[in-house]
């Protein structure tokens, strides 16, 4: 047999390397693609609850991406996203492996509803118990049979009930590799907030698995431009890692860093006549909101207290005093924060009809 040339001899070897994804009883071996229906638990009527899995095994060697979607039952705008990825003809060239979550919380998402049955948030009961509640043990069995396995992870959310957010990335302060990944997706705005106790993203962080969450439009609601630019961020995410052949597609420039963010809450109960757009640039003292009785007797002026940008809203016009009404993020330029959002929105409308890259 005649000797393999360099080049040849590095291929095999990048094959040979690339390692083979189990999940539950499911082996899937490099240059296949397996469907895994994880069981997670049982209904009192005996039927048996299982977490949909996707496994991408790439031929040759490269990092394991962890994409995830409906942590929070009601947010399906990461489902679609995981759908689309998941029918990309540029998998038929990947490096490495990529495991696709589109619902992890099955039993809220069947229910319509953030939470599982027994009212708990999945998303603050990371990593969980073998032996715990309902939600630990979902907890649990996501991060032993998939986080366990992630070099990198993506975790795709929206705002909560009757409320939308700005496409944006959650990253953990100080976490390089994270960032990084934050200015490849090419949201517009990177908000570096603090870590929840029982989140996915501190498991992530304690396990040195970078991750980045994704937040766009609101629960119960499919938001087309949010998905659109989901589904291009984890791509080009992707192109960063290597996975994928090429350099990243041309975005709308580069996303811009808040210093800090806060809602803005009702001062009162009423009616909303009004309430400032997303993406809209206020200065300290610009009127965000309007709450009025529903006879129109009384109307009350709500203002912003500091210069930024909105990023966050409610959908639904009726509030509560105490209610978030919108939440505003500070930059340190709020000129050029305003101009990068504006970017972003006229990209995604140009590029509309466009087929994913």
């Amino acid at each position: 047999m005649a000797e393999q040339k360099p080049k040849a001899q590095a291929k095999a070897k990048a094959e040979r390397n690339q390692r083979v994804i189990e999940v539950g009883d499911a082996v899937i071996a490099p240059g296949n693609r397996g469907s895994v229906e994880l069981p997670i638990t049982d209904l009192y009527t005996h039927t048996q609850m299982s977490m949909p899995v996707e496994v991408v095994n790439g031929k040759r060697a490269g990092p394991v991406l962890v994409v995830c979607a409906a942590i929070h039952g009601d947010e399906i705008n990461g489902v679609e996203i995981v759908r689309r990825l998941l029918t990309s003809p540029s998998l038929n060239r990947l490096r490495g492996s990529l495991i696709a979550v589109p619902i992890v919380n099955v039993l809220g998402f069947l229910n319509l509803s953030r939470y599982l049955p027994d009212r708990r948030d999945l998303n603050r009961c990371f990593p969980g118990s073998a032996t715990g509640s309902s939600a630990s043990r979902l907890a649990n069995r996501f991060c032993r049979e998939i986080l366990r396995q992630a070099d990198v992870a993506i975790d795709l959310h929206t705002a909560a009930v009757h409320r939308t957010n700005l496409p944006q990335i959650r990253v953990t302060q100080g976490d390089r590799k994270a960032l990084e990944l934050a200015e490849v997706f090419a949201a517009p705005v990177v908000v570096a907030s603090e870590v929840r106790e029982g989140s996915l993203r501190e498991v992530a962080l304690k396990q040195e698995v970078p991750i980045i969450v994704y937040e766009a439009g609101e629960a119960l609601r499919f938001d087309e431009p949010a998905i659109r630019a989901g589904v291009r961020g984890v791509q080009r995410v992707m192109r960063k890692l290597g996975m994928l052949p090429g350099r990243p597609p041309k975005s709308f420039g580069s996303p811009v860093h808040a210093n800090d963010s806060a809602w803005v809450r009702a001062p009162r109960s009423g009616i909303l006549a009004r309430t400032a757009p997303l993406g809209a640039r206020v200065k300290r003292g610009d009127l965000v909101a309007t709450i009025s009785d529903p006879v129109g007797a009384e109307q009350t002026d709500v203002v912003s207290p500091h210069n930024g940008i909105i990023i966050g809203r409610v959908q639904l016009p009726l509030v509560h005093a105490g209610d978030a009404l919108c939440h505003i993020a500070e930059f340190e330029h709020p000129r050029v924060a305003e101009r990068t959002v504006a970017a972003f929105v006229e990209h995604q409308n140009v590029d509309k009809d466009s087929a994913p890259v």
